[in-house]
């Protein structure tokens, strides 16, 4: 019931209308006789006339009968709506009482429900004087009349109510000093009820001579305590927030004291304050009541007592049998009297630890898994442990066999692989809690250990792995059913722990933090802020559970090595826990001791090349090509990353591969045959260097066999072979060519750029990646290495070395941007040639050479039988125009290296010929229409002052 909703009033019933007479339907008989008796003259058509007053008395006593009838319809319904009412107000005047009892509890109301006690003092502190008549905030609407006027007279007022003032105004009790005394002691057992000793401390005689003495308000020393004074003499100066003052009756009340209150019966004293004099019921308790409370809530109030100043394990039960309850039940330390005793199940699922440095929160940490480890069996309970203020405070934990695994900041990647594992821990425990139809751990059916994880300082986790903050709130929101509880301490909570991590973490411990903020984040009050920060007061904590109204403090228990290893042969033949991720990537593997690893067997369709890292599968896997069935890799890396072992471990696993040459011109010759499909496409086509190669090139030479490139890799994807190169750079030109090739892994770079350029995540960059260890799909790969001692089984495959050219024909036109050398080295080693220079004929000259191509293509006899070698530059051939293009019709024509774009501009080529490389004797030989042919000079390649063979040469 909504007591914001006013409660309407039935309106007063209407009068019921009087029906109005029928005249001129009365009065059409009397007309209609009258002209009747007129025109027959028959008396009896008189009678007909005397139906009109009839109908008219008929009308009025229907009318009559009619409105009565509806007025004791209305009138009864008018009722029934009053006693709705009635019952409504009844049944919300009942309802608001209680919701201001609650609100401001007396005596008998505490006691009743033990949820009221311990409220908070933050917006000061009220007192229940009695109960009587207050204001109501129910609203009334509508109504009307006397009745509706009484009504809201009695809604204005809730009988038997709370009153209530502010102890901070003054409160002054006169009366009869045994009955005054019974309603002051009333009153101070209703706000020890009320606040703990912790929020509020009683000061002054009074309360002892009343029998008060035991109550732990009494005692309370909390500087930020609220203080109460209570006294019997008005002239006592107390240093308080608020004062309540006993008096005999008649007695003048002194200034300060805003509420005062007469009694003389407690069932009939009246209550003055600004609003005026109300008459109320007051409690009254009598020294063998008070007694009686007093023991009742000595329990609770015991958090004040001096607490232990050391704690050990043999001060707690460790001898406790083994537990099998499902839940997680630990005792971290000492309260006043007992124990303190955390169920992360229980009052969890989760748990925030705050704490400075220097106070305690690590060996809490440490504390708390000992005692979970003390009292559950390893297959009940793991641990996985983060460590992330330097890498040592779990190290001592690593005896336990509970400790599945241990990370620390010195892990570098390894906190986010295990934090990705755990994620993946999340799926595997859904899946089988799923197979075996359980709904959650609990379940008889679920073989599940509880999975319990450790973090300390996890805002330094976060500060190095932001994006792991959701993994935690993900654990968070579905890890009590699956079994996964975390424990996270930090330094400060405000800021570091989202909303929704801290909604799912109801148990929280804290030591002494070092602002009230932090402390009111955590436990709601200020406390864990001004606890003592010396040596005494490291260890000393409180702790607050769900169903804590104030936080609890306790001496946390000290754990040493001695009660380690205690506990350790505890579980001496205990199963070690497994851990939910695999060991890290070998920084160095071979391919044999892949296979070993996996128990896989080497297959020549398979390349075996190294190990994937799958912490968010909680699985390490093979990582291979398949020949034919992959298209390929590019692996990219910068010098000493392993690329080229990479090539190396493909190439002894397959013996049809093929590797392209370092050479250039037999990296050309095999790239332009697999292109124009002149030779098969091997298995496995391999490239090193990928990027080196083509600066190697000239420019128009490189966008060839770049295209060259394209060409073979789309025929290997209709052919099924497979492809691996290697590339020290991504570059814009060759970004195509790894687009197409698809697969792409990513080795060590110089910089993140490079990386990013390259392909690889912005998360994943590492400059002290490990050699062979790269990124290729998302995964960590680390490539099984090959030494360069290794032998490989496949083969560099490229052209043959060139022949070398003699002259055959009768008449060579020779294009060079040396001329005079070519020519004397010429002479010295083709001494059955005639060799001359084109640039040295004037027109005589020429026009005898031409005379004697002419004869000699004639098979004429010329002054000489030898062949003809003609020898220019290009501008020296372009002079001598008609020499050479009879020469270049009839004869062939040998083009330096040096010179490809002159051989494009004199032959009308559009076409690159075979590469070649420069100033190393090679030239290209065009024969009638046939394509250049790369060949060798021999009179280049041979050293001056060697002896040459001379060779007979049969003139073509």
């Amino acid at each position: 019931m909504d007591l914001s909703e006013p409660l309407a009033l039935p309106t007063a019933p209407q009068e019921a209308r009087r029906p109005s007479l029928p005249i001129l339907a009365a009065l059409v008989p009397v007309v209609s006789g009258v002209v009747l008796w007129g025109v027959t003259g028959s008396l009896f058509s008189l009678c007909f006339a005397a139906l009109g007053p009839l109908m008219l008395l008929a009308s009025f006593v229907d009318g009559a009968r009619q409105r009565r009838r509806e007025s004791r319809r209305a009138k009864a319904e008018h009722d029934e709506e009053w006693e709705r009412v009635e019952r409504e107000h009844t049944q919300r005047r009942q309802q608001e009482r209680v919701t201001l009892l609650r609100t401001h509890p007396d005596v008998a109301s505490l006691l009743q429900e033990e949820t009221l006690r311990r409220a908070s003092v933050e917006s000061g502190v009220s007192l229940t004087m009695g109960r009587g008549a207050t204001v109501s905030s129910l609203r009334v609407t509508g109504g009307d009349g006397e009745r509706a006027r009484e009504f809201r007279e009695r809604a204005r007022e809730v009988d038997a109510a709370p009153l209530t003032v502010s102890l901070a105004d003054g409160v002054c009790v006169r009366g009869p000093a045994p009955i005054a005394g019974a309603v002051v002691r009333g009153l101070i057992v209703q706000i020890c009820l009320r606040y703990s000793p912790q929020a509020l401390r009683i000061t002054g005689a009074l309360a002892e001579q009343l029998g008060l003495a035991g109550l732990a308000h009494l005692r309370g020393t909390r500087r930020t305590a609220w203080v109460l004074g209570v006294s019997d003499d008005a002239s006592d100066a107390v240093t308080a927030n608020g004062r309540i003052l006993m008096l005999d009756g008649g007695a003048d009340t002194p200034p300060g004291y805003a509420a005062v209150l007469d009694v003389a019966d407690p069932l009939g004293a009246s209550l003055r304050t600004a609003t005026g004099v109300r008459e109320c019921t007051v409690e009254g308790i009598s020294r063998a009541q008070a007694e009686a409370l007093i023991q009742a809530i000595a329990h609770a109030d015991d958090i004040d007592e001096e607490l232990p100043a050391h704690v050990s394990w043999d001060d707690l039960q460790t001898d406790a049998p083994l537990r099998a309850d499902g839940g997680l039940r630990a005792a971290l330390g000492r309260q006043a009297r007992d124990e303190l005793v955390l169920d992360l199940v229980e009052d969890g699922p989760h748990a925030i630890v705050t704490g400075v440095t220097g106070s305690g929160k690590s060996e809490l940490l440490v504390s708390w898994v000992v005692a979970l480890a003390n009292a559950y069996r390893p297959e009940d309970v793991v641990f996985v442990l983060a460590d992330f203020k330097g890498g040592t405070a779990f190290d001592p934990l690593r005896e336990l066999p509970h400790v599945a695994a241990v990370i620390t900041d010195l892990d570098g990647d390894g906190a986010e692989r295990g934090v990705q594992s755990l994620r993946a821990e999340l799926r595997r425990r859904e899946r089988a809690l799923s197979a075996v139809g359980a709904r959650n751990v609990t379940d008889p059916s679920a073989d599940l250990p509880r999975l319990v994880i450790v973090v300390d300082e996890f805002a330094a986790l976060l500060q190095e792995h932001p994006d792991l903050g959701a993994v935690f709130t993900d654990i968070a929101a579905r890890g009590r059913a699956l079994g996964m509880h975390l424990i996270l301490g930090t330094q400060r909570a405000s800021g570091v722990i989202r909303d929704a991590l801290a909604a799912n973490c109801p148990l929280r411990v804290s030591l002494r933090v070092s602002s009230p903020g932090d402390s009111l984040a955590v436990l709601g009050v200020d406390d864990a802020a001004h606890l003592p920060g010396d040596a005494a007061g490291r260890g000393l904590a409180l702790a607050r559970r769900p169903r804590d109204a104030e936080p609890v403090p306790f001496r946390v228990v000290l754990t040493r090595a001695s009660d380690l290893r205690r506990i350790g042969m505890r579980h001496a033949h205990a199963r070690w826990a497994r851990s939910p991720w695999r060991p890290p990537l070998p920084s160095q593997v071979t391919v044999s001791e892949l296979l070993s690893m996996t128990g896989e067997v080497a297959t020549s369709d398979r390349l075996i090349l190294g190990l994937a890292d799958e912490p968010d599968e909680q699985r390490q896997t093979l990582r291979a090509l398949r020949v034919g069935g992959d298209r390929g890799l590019v692996v990219i890396g910068g010098p000493g990353t392993g690329k080229s072992s990479v090539l190396r471990a493909v190439s002894t696993q397959h013996p049809e591969a093929i590797q392209v040459p370092r050479d250039p011109e037999g990296a050309w010759s095999l790239l332009a045959d697999l292109a124009q499909a002149r030779r098969p496409l091997p298995p496995v086509l391999l490239c090193d260097d990928l990027d080196a190669r083509v600066s190697a090139f000239p420019p128009d030479y490189a966008a060839e066999w770049l295209g060259a490139w394209e060409q073979v890799v789309r025929r290997s994807a209709a052919e099924a072979s497979t492809i691996v190169v290697s590339l020290s750079r991504l570059t814009g030109a060759l970004a195509p060519l790894a687009d197409l090739i698809g697969q792409r892994a990513v080795l060590r770079l110089g910089s993140r750029s490079e990386h990013l350029a390259a392909g690889g995540e912005p998360g994943a960059y590492r400059a002290d990646r490990p050699e062979g260890r790269a990124q290729w799909d998302g995964r960590e790969v680390q490539f099984a290495l090959t030494a360069h001692t290794d032998g490989a089984r496949g083969a560099e495959a490229g052209a043959p070395d060139p022949s070398e050219w003699w002259p055959t024909s009768a008449t060579t036109a020779i294009i060079t941007t040396r001329p005079s050398e070519v020519a004397t080295a010429l002479r010295r080693t083709c001494v059955d040639a005639d060799v001359r220079l084109v640039g040295e004929f004037d027109t005589a000259a020429a026009a005898r050479a031409l005379d004697d191509v002419r004869q000699t293509l004639r098979g004429e006899e010329r002054s000489t039988s030898s062949p003809l070698v003609l020898l220019g530059d290009a501008d020296a051939w372009q002079r001598q125009w008609s020499l050479w293009q009879l020469s270049r019709a009839e004869g062939e024509v040998l083009v330096s290296s040096e010179c490809t774009r002159e051989m494009r501009t004199l032959l009308g080529m559009r076409d690159l010929p075979p590469y070649a490389v420069s100033n190393a004797g090679r030239a290209w030989l065009i024969r009638g229409g046939n394509p250049p042919e790369r060949t060798r000079i021999g009179a280049l390649t041979t050293r001056v002052g060697q002896p040459h063979m001379r060779r007979e040469r049969r003139i073509e």
